[in-house]
């Protein structure tokens, strides 16, 4: 394998040059594109005679300066840089570049969205495109002129605002876009194509008119009333919450159906995967809905943090994005239900995180060192940043957060800053010494919080002795402790007791006094730090925390920590009879009045990463053999009243406001578990054939598949059949299908195999491949290692085609060391295949060293 040398935060340097202005042609054609960049360029360092531009890709045809030709033996190309010698201090740079958009199957730089032209230039791609300081901190100021035939691409998209258009020759047309924000390169944006547009209009705070334009493909302008109303929705939260404005005349959005990511933020123009816009009654869930709304208010909410301030360098890329997936959680808590937003927040950081946090590609939320950049857009970067963010604003509470990031903009408005700018500002404006918090970022992995409690009788009071423990990885070289945040409740028959404790040594005893019996003690209300915690307590203890505690999130970690001891005691011994108390507590919730979403969430088992990552050195199989057992228990034991609450549940009429959506999520809740009792089997294929909705349709649907009932193959059918030709549809019957449990391999090779089927779509690829080896725990970590062998060869077939999503499929591949030595051989041996192929990815390069070395 062809070594990639790595680059480290230690080793940034400001930029030698930078450059002020850059105009833009693009002559559009699908192999034959020519880019025309003419950059008005500066030295910084006086001392620096080389001016080298980052380029992959590309055909040099032509580059000038101040208006002279440059000769071959004027300039040094190779396959990733274009070197100059510079005499001037200010001058002006002229670079022609032929591209082949219909053959950039990578989807980085500009590229082909089934007919339309696109690009997608976060982390690096704009070196696809032309000759250029591809970094974040060098910030220049575009207008970008596009080129294209008028019948075939009536829309000509860039950023900023429109400054003029109009007819050329041979039936082709030309539109100029003006950005007056200086950018960098990573926010450029072009779209081209003939979409339907859905248009409106928003009046800021201040009085200005903004239109706000939504491009579709054809026929999808009903689908897309919801993302409009979703972003108008955005706008005002910012307004109201942070007192953020939109600052352009006009703001874009643009569905495709070939995207890497999930949506990009580029400045005034976003281009989002068409699965986070597109969403109806008819073909949407009501989580659908949800993650529509929620990912246009990320990244609308990009336009100050992001955008307006941006990254000095890509490892502080948790500047921007941790800090604005806090905001769109805070956002959907607001719009939603807190408690269940908070709930899911964690379960995905549990799920996913947690093991990143322990694996091979272990990092900080701002890494010190990187290969391939698009590897860390992880988890750990997004969601255990917000999680920082979150512990911040916990610690100097809402007022001095608004003050911080008033500051924060204040000071850093257009420039390119660091995540220790923001904790300053932070610290400042809060009066708060926050030097401690900063090890949060240059730390790697998941802190355990050990916890032992002391009641004393006669006095009265309840001790607490606290302490910090930190992992033992390679990345670290050292660790230092942590200010970690720590909410708890003390439930005590008077009622309760609210405090916030910060633990900043490694160990630290707290005191209560004065109390009239001894409380139950919940821990980290709120998920108040992301960390683990051992803290013995009994399941009469839990269980006054599920039905006492004012904070919901602790009365649904208090049910999955009861789920979690009966799962790890099936465990040890799988014949065990499931405890009395546990089904008690399910009838409970289940009989309960109160919010049903957070019952439904209450009443949902841990998923298979978060009990794996609980455990030292087990067999998967185990895992997936418990869980089986006790929800069959459950389902078996408790199968009447799983059944009333099913029927009370039902609905007449489908609607999307909140009761009717907490009133799905519990019945299909019930569903699933009634799938397991013979006697209530048959009311899956009911619920499928009559639902009126996607929720319900695909909820039965995947019930079928997961309990393997005998109606599957006829719901399957219809379900093909009746959506056949709506590609996001049919991703989810992609993903429902790949967690098939009978004749699994044969089936996963016929749906590779069917027409629809192809690696080149993302969306495509991650719904069977990715939903397998996320969602399909048994087939996966088969004994016979087949499930290892079908994940390691769609990622050498996605090597060649596209990859940066074949090193996101790898990852449950490289998470190995939560699992018996038998287990981690045979995940080794099918990386160490991928390791042996010619030609092997930068981006792929990067994991299967970091898990060999491991």
């Amino acid at each position: 394998m062809a070594e990639f040398q790595p680059r480290f935060l230690s080793d940034y340097q400001s930029p030698a040059f930078t450059i002020k202005k850059v105009d833009l042609t693009f002559d559009l054609y699908d192999n034959d594109t020519l880019v025309t960049a003419i950059m008005q360029v500066s030295r910084i360092d006086k001392s620096s005679k080389q001016l080298r531009l980052d380029g992959e890709h590309l055909t040099l045809v032509s580059v000038a300066i101040d208006g002279q030709l440059l000769a071959a033996d004027q300039y040094q190309l190779d396959d990733s840089s274009l070197t100059l010698s510079i005499e001037q201090d200010d001058f002006t740079l002229e670079i022609e570049t032929k591209i082949d958009p219909e053959n950039n199957t990578a989807l980085e730089g500009l590229y082909k969205s089934g007919g339309a032209f696109c690009t997608q230039c976060e982390a690096e791609g704009f070196r696809r495109i032309t000759y250029f300081l591809d970094r974040p901190d060098v910030l220049a100021e575009y207008t970008t002129t596009v080129i294209a035939d008028e019948n075939v691409y009536p829309y000509l998209l860039a950023n900023g605002n429109k400054i003029a258009e109009s007819s050329v020759e041979n039936g082709r047309h030309s539109v100029t876009w003006h950005d007056p924000f200086p950018k960098p390169s990573y926010l450029f944006a072009l779209v081209a194509g003939d979409f339907d547009l859905l248009s409106d209009t928003y009046k800021t705070a201040s009085g200005r008119q903004v239109a706000l334009e939504i491009f579709v493909d054809k026929g999808n302008i009903e689908k897309a009333h919801h993302a409009m109303a979703s972003l108008k929705k955005s706008m005002a939260w910012d307004e109201q919450t942070y007192n953020l404005e939109y600052d352009l005349d006009i703001y874009m959005i643009v569905a495709v159906d070939f995207f890497n990511m999930g949506a990009m933020e580029n400045k005034g123009l976003n281009v989002f995967n068409s699965k986070f816009v597109l969403a109806d009654n008819a073909t949407a869930t009501d989580t659908d809905f949800f993650n529509v709304e929620a990912v246009i208010a990320h990244e609308y909410f990009h336009n100050w943090t992001g955008n307006r301030v941006t990254c000095r360098d890509w490892f502080q890329l948790s500047l921007k994005e941790g800090l604005t997936v806090f905001r769109d959680q805070s956002f959907s808590a607001d719009m939603h239900s807190k408690a269940v937003c908070r709930i899911q927040n964690v379960r995905l950081l549990r799920r996913m995180q947690f093991p990143e946090d322990a694996s091979p590609m272990a990092h900080p939320i701002r890494p010190e060192k990187v290969v391939e950049m698009n590897n860390f857009y992880t988890m750990t970067v997004y969601e255990k940043g917000a999680e920082v963010i979150r512990m911040l604003h916990r610690i100097v509470g809402d007022d001095g957060f608004k003050k911080g990031m008033a500051l924060y903009f204040e000071r850093h408005d257009g420039h390119a800053v660091t995540c220790d700018d923001f904790v300053d500002a932070m610290a400042d404006a809060s009066q708060v010494d926050l030097s401690q918090f900063k090890v949060w970022y240059e730390q790697a992995g998941t802190p355990t919080v050990k916890v032992e409690k002391q009641f004393d009788q006669a006095k009265n009071e309840l001790t607490l002795h606290v302490s910090q423990h930190h992992p033992d990885l390679p990345v670290n070289k050292t660790t230092k402790d942590l200010l970690i945040p720590i909410a708890i409740e003390l439930i005590t028959q008077a009622g309760s007791q609210s405090h916030l404790l910060t633990l900043s040594q490694a160990q630290q005893t707290f005191t209560f006094k004065h109390l009239e019996n001894e409380p139950v003690v919940a821990l980290f209300t709120d998920f108040s730090a992301p960390v683990k915690v051992e803290f013995e307590q009994t399941d009469q203890a839990l269980n006054t925390i599920i039905t006492d505690a004012k904070d919901e999130f602790s009365r649904w970690d208090a049910c999955q920590s009861l789920f979690m001891r009966e799962i790890f005691a099936l465990i040890n011994a799988p014949s065990k009879a499931v405890s009395a108390t546990l089904l008690a507590t399910v009838s409970s919730i289940l009989n309960s009045e109160g919010d049903n979403a957070l019952k439904a969430e209450m009443l949902t088992l841990p998923s298979f990463d978060e009990i794996a990552e609980l455990c030292d050195s087990v067999e998967p199989q185990a895992i997936c053999r418990a869980v089986e057992t006790l929800k069959q228990t459950i389902a078996g034991e408790l199968a009447s009243e799983f059944k009333q609450v099913f029927t009370s549940n039902q609905q007449t009429t489908y609607s999307k406001d909140a009761k009717s959506i907490a009133n799905r999520a519990l019945k299909n809740v019930c569903l699933n578990y009634m799938a397991r009792s013979e006697q209530y089997a048959s009311m899956v294929s009911k619920q499928y054939y009559e639902a009126d909705n996607m929720t319900d349709g695909i909820a039965a649907f995947s019930t079928a598949v997961i309990a393997n009932l005998p109606d599957l193959s006829a719901i399957s059918e219809h379900f093909a059949n009746k959506w056949k030709d709506t590609t996001l549809v049919m991703d989810k019957w992609y993903s429902v299908m790949a967690q098939q449990q009978q004749d699994t391999f044969t089936k996963l090779q016929a749906l590779l195999d069917s027409e629809s089927f192809t690696l080149h779509n993302p969306n495509r690829a991650r719904s069977l491949i990715g939903a397998f080896a996320m969602n399909n725990p048994q087939h996966f970590h088969c004994e016979s290692g087949q499930g290892y062998r079908f994940l390691a060869d769609r990622v050498i077939e996605l090597n060649a085609i596209n990859p940066q999503v074949a090193a996101r499929l790898i990852t449950p591949l490289i998470q190995f060391g939560r699992f018996d030595q038998a287990t981690q051989q045979k995940m080794k041996r099918e990386i160490s295949r991928i390791a042996s192929i010619d030609k092997l990815a930068r981006d792929l390069k990067e994991k299967v060293s970091a898990a060999l070395s491991s």
